[in-house]
């Protein structure tokens, strides 16, 4: 079988992929990769477990609540919450552990197990392949060793986790947010009540969109993924922004008071000047992947901001950013990490500390994000070709020559083999979308040529 672990976790259909004897046996795994590390020593390890309010996730957080404790493990159910908030909360409680079930911005059939390790720190590949390996070896006949009597896990409902994960984003803000007025769009997923609490105890007037989950609504015609009803609701109530978060509320897009999309470069853009100004913006650095609008690049150049960048995935952000100490990084699909605050990307804490700009300058949300100038970019997928090729092809090398030159300073071309299908991703930044689609299309058909 492929590997289990994809770049966040165990996804899949809910009851097809993702069954309830998995997210058992996966959770007895992880408690004997992530709890046997000294966390047996003279007391019992203890596991944070959170989900999203998809259906599925009733049966999977059960499944996995079972698991967990019948490995010996106490566990704190922490209910409906955001992703960040479990990491939050993991690292807060000093558990040896957390769990989130959720299947992020997918639609509502499918569910995820996503692991935490201890300080709520997403879990690095060799960590993965331990609690895989682990698995594999018990579900093909080695039996678990399995405590009895006192020894088995307890299991406790936590509610407090909420008002501690909603007092630590307050407490981590620059300034409140008083006289501002926002729309909060959440997906019908895991920020629905924490959210509009965090915004409204910091102040601001506060108008909520899907924020009514039925376990079946999730991500529905709503949320990061779909902003049109955030657009027509921030014009209507003539707000200041409109903020969007993802069924797990790791994301963060927002929308201007003229309704227009403000994503996740121009968002970062906008916070690393202000961390900058405060002094916390570590090395004068924001980290970002290589499918960073080229205006974001341009525009952190002229502020005097140095920018590195990382492979596609959020995880990747976050391991520049530990390895080098970097305070901020992100993605354009409004994935941002705020280190110092979060360990993983927090869509409510970049919503507030966006909305905190705003409110400690005064100034418009269009006016901030006007500091980088979105340049078109074109994507195009090539299937059915050798995407293995796409770094030794002489005949594509020459046509990616030819289009850096033309594109000039104020272009940029990347090709990008897909991580699970055959084929070849090309992107295309220019000045204006004549162009970049002249450019992509140029290149699509020698992709086709050399590498089919």
């Amino acid at each position: 079988m492929g590997r289990l672990f994809g770049t966040d976790g165990v996804r899949g259909v809910a009851n097809a992929d993702l069954t309830a004897e998995l997210a058992l046996g996966l959770s007895v795994a992880a408690a004997h990769v992530l709890a046997e590390q000294g966390s047996f020593e003279g007391r019992r390890a203890v596991a944070v477990v959170g989900r999203d309010p998809r259906a599925s996730g009733e049966f999977l957080e059960a499944a996995v609540v079972a698991g967990l404790a019948s490995a010996g493990v106490d566990v704190l159910r922490v209910g409906v919450l955001p992703t960040p908030a479990v990491a939050h909360l993991t690292g807060a409680l000093g558990a040896d552990l957390g769990v989130m079930l959720s299947a992020s911005h997918n639609a509502m059939p499918d569910n995820g197990v996503k692991f935490f390790a201890r300080g709520g720190h997403k879990l690095a590949d060799e960590l993965e392949d331990r609690i895989e390996a682990v698995y594999e070896e018990h579900r093909t006949g080695a039996p678990w060793s399995r405590p009895t009597g006192a020894g088995v896990g307890r299991v406790r409902t936590y509610d407090e986790g909420f008002d501690q994960y909603v007092a630590h984003l307050i407490g981590v803000l620059p300034n409140r947010l008083d006289g501002l007025k926002i729309v909060l769009d959440e997906a019908h997923g895991a920020a629905s009540r924490v959210s509009p609490e965090a915004f409204a105890r910091a102040g601001a007037e506060v108008v909520t969109i899907g924020a009514d989950p039925d376990g079946l609504n999730i991500n529905d015609g709503c949320g990061s993924t779909h902003l049109e009803l955030l657009r027509a609701a921030v014009v209507e109530h003539g707000a200041d922004l409109g903020i969007a978060h993802d069924g797990d509320a790791d994301r963060c897009l927002a929308v201007d008071a003229a309704g227009q999309e403000v994503d996740g470069d121009q968002i970062l853009a906008v916070l690393a000047l202000g961390l900058r100004e405060r002094g916390a913006l570590r090395k004068d650095t924001v980290v970002a992947t290589v499918m960073s609008n080229l205006g974001f690049r341009l525009a952190m150049e002229r502020e005097g901001v140095q920018f590195v960048a990382t492979a596609v995935g959020d995880r990747y952000v976050l391991e520049a950013m530990k390895e080098k100490g970097f305070a901020l990084g992100g993605e354009q699909s409004g994935h941002v990490i705020i280190l110092d605050h979060a360990t993983t990307g927090d869509g409510t804490l970049t919503g507030l500390m966006l909305a905190a700009r705003m409110a400690e300058t005064g100034r418009s949300l269009a006016d901030l994000a006007g500091v980088m100038r979105r340049l078109p970019q074109v994507l195009i997928n090539v299937p059915d070709v050798d995407k293995s090729r796409v770094t030794t092809s002489a005949e594509l090398a020459a046509a990616v020559t030819a289009a850096e030159r033309e594109l000039g300073s104020t272009g940029r071309v990347l090709l990008r083999p897909s991580g699970t299908e055959p084929l070849v991703r090309v992107m295309v930044e220019a000045a204006d979308t004549d162009q970049a689609r002249a450019v992509a299309e140029r290149l699509a058909d020698v992709v086709k040529s050399a590498l089919g």
